[in-house]
């Protein structure tokens, strides 16, 4: 968060003694010799002249700082003028991508105003950078062969040299359990290690997988495997949430669960998964067997293959907070098109601390 710099900046750390002052002071010498009470007398004059203009300095340089302070707004952000990226998911009735369309369907708001798209491209070949996170906790223990199974086959079906995927996994602590590589065998060696913990720091997982993807160049994307709960993270929701639109990451959440509305289950943790894959624009999945994880996998495959980027340049400098908030709405499609838009709601304009 950088707030604007006064107009009229004051250097208070400077003393006013170490400022210059002119003064000038007439002494009149009379004849012969001169006498000491009346140099004395003109001495404490000029100092008393001294004295006054450097109490005058001094309130006019309080005035000026109070005059700047009073004309700057207390909570204004300004953001950089730098290119804002969001990628945009269009599908349709059936959850299929639509990849068909072109930059003059699409149209962009930030804080309701609309933006001018610099770039416009489909993404079927910018590079991914895909963190892979598994729980690991004991709640997982029976349906943990099978997670990774589907997880062995997303990572074949989807990497190409050009993208990278880190394995993570976490129960009460998270491990990288390997770096990003497009290397299949590291990958399924990592995979092959594996082993189940005991509680599900969920929350640490999605933030230290954001930290990671931050740097990256491309498209970044976290998927998570879990089925829902969170017992011990060290981070909250928000620190998680605010990490991942940090790093400009798509959250896609595949829930194993055995029921999908089974009472008594503890729903904390899903509804958090479901609302910050809506706000960055991923997607959530319910599954309860191989069959449903690898449908899952599948459309997450198919949904990056077929993003739209749509990247501008802020109109707007200053705002009252720090997040704005994005909005891409599509036209000139045929009346009876029926689709669903998804993407980023919104961006920081300053780094958390």
């Amino acid at each position: 968060m950088r707030l604007p710099a006064p107009k009229a900046p004051i250097p208070w750390g400077v003393h006013l003694s170490d400022q210059p002052v002119a003064v000038f002071s007439v002494v009149s010498i009379a004849p012969g010799r001169t006498d000491a009470a009346q140099r004395v007398r003109s001495a404490q004059k000029s100092d008393l002249n001294l004295q006054m203009k450097q109490v005058a300095t001094a309130g006019l340089l309080l005035v000026l700082c109070l005059v700047s302070v009073a004309q700057e707004p207390d909570t204004t952000f300004k953001v950089d003028v730098k290119l804002v990226n969001v990628f945009v998911t269009v599908t349709d009735d059936h959850g299929a991508p639509i990849a068909y369309l072109k930059k003059d369907n699409f149209q962009l708001k930030e804080d309701g105003l609309e933006q001018k798209i610099a770039v416009f491209s489909k993404e079927s070949a910018l590079p991914l950078s895909i963190v892979l996170a598994i729980d690991t906790s004991l709640s997982t223990r029976k349906d943990l062969p099978l997670e990774l199974a589907s997880a062995r086959r997303f990572a074949h079906a989807i990497l190409r040299p050009v993208d990278a995927l880190s394995l993570y996994q976490f129960s009460e602590t998270v491990s990288e359990v390997t770096a990003f590589t497009s290397d299949l065998k590291v990958i399924d060696r990592g995979i092959d290690r594996i082993r189940l913990g005991s509680a599900t720091a969920l929350y640490d997982a999605l933030f230290l997988g954001s930290q990671a993807l931050e740097p990256r160049v491309g498209r970044k994307v976290i998927v998570v495997i879990t089925d829902g709960g969170d017992t011990m993270s060290k981070v909250d929701y928000q620190e998680a949430v605010r990490a991942a639109e940090t790093a400009e990451a798509i959250l896609y959440s595949i829930i194993v669960v055995p029921i999908e509305a089974s009472a008594g289950r503890d729903t904390g943790g899903e509804h958090a998964l479901i609302q910050l894959s809506t706000d960055t624009g991923g997607k959530y999945f319910y599954a309860s067997s191989l069959s449903q994880l690898d449908e899952a996998f599948h459309q997450i495959s198919d949904e990056l293959r077929t993003q739209y980027l749509l990247a501008y340049y802020p109109s707007q400098r200053l705002s009252d907070s720090e997040y704005r908030r994005i909005q891409v709405t599509v036209a000139g499609l045929p009346s009876d098109s029926s689709f669903k838009v998804r993407h980023r709601t919104g961006y920081y304009t300053s780094k958390s601390h």
